[in-house]
């Protein structure tokens, strides 16, 4: 459970730039590639991620209905365009989550299905997105031969030969 609107925004943010570090990795012609004809780009995810954040989540969370302008290009094309309209969508969010108190998360909200759930549960669904297509982004940047930045601080690699290297020494 979200018990805090302070903690939360924190963890929001970390969880933000753990998504971002896979744009930081692409150059311009990887931004409208699709792995196959009819999937998202990266571009589409991250002008969705942002626009939901921004016009859905925030909205939502302030008794407001959706107002998703989609992730076509004309939002933010290139690079440059992508990152500002990330950045934008992201601190306007979060100066209206940061408004939210801790009553306010336990208090119901209604998301555009209808379904009433409380605010924090709202938001975590807001987290479990964008953990969903952080997946999917880190999976297309391989596949573009594109190195990102592992999301905890080691490679799964480095990972395994610390634990051997630690269980060897004990």
């Amino acid at each position: 459970m979200i018990q805090d609107t302070t903690s939360f925004l924190s963890y929001w943010r970390n969880a933000r730039s753990r998504t971002v570090r896979v744009l930081a990795a692409l150059e311009p012609e990887d931004l409208e590639w699709a792995p196959m004809p009819g999937s998202f780009t990266f571009g589409d995810l991250f002008r969705h991620l942002a626009g939901l954040e921004r016009f859905m989540f925030a909205e939502n969370v302030q008794g407001r209905p959706s107002t998703y302008p989609g992730h076509g290009v004309e939002l933010a094309p290139g690079l440059d365009g992508l990152g500002a309209y990330l950045d934008r969508c992201h601190e306007e969010a979060l100066a209206i989550f940061g408004r939210l108190t801790d009553t306010d998360l336990l208090a119901p909200c209604q998301n555009p299905a209808g379904a009433e759930m409380a605010t924090w549960k709202w938001l975590r669904a807001m987290s479990e997105h964008e953990a969903h297509h952080r997946g999917q982004l880190y999976l297309m940047a391989s596949l573009r031969g594109r190195t990102v930045a592992p999301l905890f601080g080691l490679t799964e690699e480095e990972l395994a030969a610390r634990s051997r290297a630690a269980s060897t020494s004990s």
